[in-house]
């Protein structure tokens, strides 16, 4: 029986989480409001839920990331990097000009399936955090379209991506490389994946304890917040 959450409850220890049925499922209950967000991501704890379910809180174990010097850049991935630094006129890259967007775009029915986990109260939610400076978008533009984008949580210099969505090829894998190439430089070592897939290995992303995970959140959530982001090119 997981416990429920009201405004003041706080979490329950990760060690909590489920590791049957529902493996890493931790609470549920509260809410979306960025004090709970923030308080989440601190512990290493994430909201997943589908539409008509309460909000349902998570930390896995093993926990998939994706070390930012492990990022894994194919050949096809280059050819397109090289040519949206080449077009400057056709195609940009931008941080943060249209989160709430990428977040819709994100949210989108797929073409191998339905819409995803993402709700108005999820857009809702992060974009009062993305007004406080802790969420973030990286976005390829295309003749002026969004057409590629990524976004995620920053503590400190611990990044927890969040989804991608694309409109055309490798469209959420430039805005993805940018992303990473930034983080580097400001020193953020691991970005946060939240669960495996096969999508994810192909970047570069691993699985690792949950307990190696949140060592490492605790030392990098207390370092001075990230300002200033602007996307310079990877290559």
């Amino acid at each position: 029986m997981i416990p429920w959450l009201d405004a003041n409850t706080p979490f329950p220890d990760v060690s909590h989480a489920l590791t049957t049925d529902a493996p890493g499922l931790l609470a549920a209950g509260a809410d979306l409001s960025p004090a709970r967000l923030l308080a989440a991501y601190e512990r290493g704890i994430f909201p997943w839920f589908s539409e008509g379910q309460p909000i349902l809180w998570w930390s896995t174990d093993p926990r998939m990331v994706l070390h930012t010097a492990e990022f894994k850049v194919s050949d096809s991935l280059k050819k397109t990097l090289k040519k949206v630094a080449r077009d400057s006129a056709r195609w940009q890259v931008r941080f943060d000009s249209a989160f709430e967007e990428v977040m819709r775009a994100c949210a989108a029915p797929r073409r191998d399936g339905p819409g995803t986990w993402i709700s108005d109260d999820i857009i809702a939610g992060y974009s009062a955090l993305h007004r406080q400076g802790y969420a973030h978008s990286s976005e390829l533009w295309l003749d002026g379209e969004l057409v590629g984008g990524a976004y995620g949580v920053s503590i400190g210099t611990m990044f927890y991506g969040e989804s991608m969505f694309a409109r055309v090829t490798d469209g959420s894998k430039v805005a993805l490389a940018y992303l990473v190439h930034f983080l580097r430089q400001h020193g953020v070592q691991l970005i946060d994946c939240q669960q495996e897939t096969g999508h994810l290995a192909s970047l570069g992303a691993r699985p690792i304890a949950r307990r190696d995970f949140i060592a490492h959140l605790q030392k990098n959530i207390v370092m001075p917040q990230i300002r200033d982001w602007c996307p310079t090119a990877p290559f």
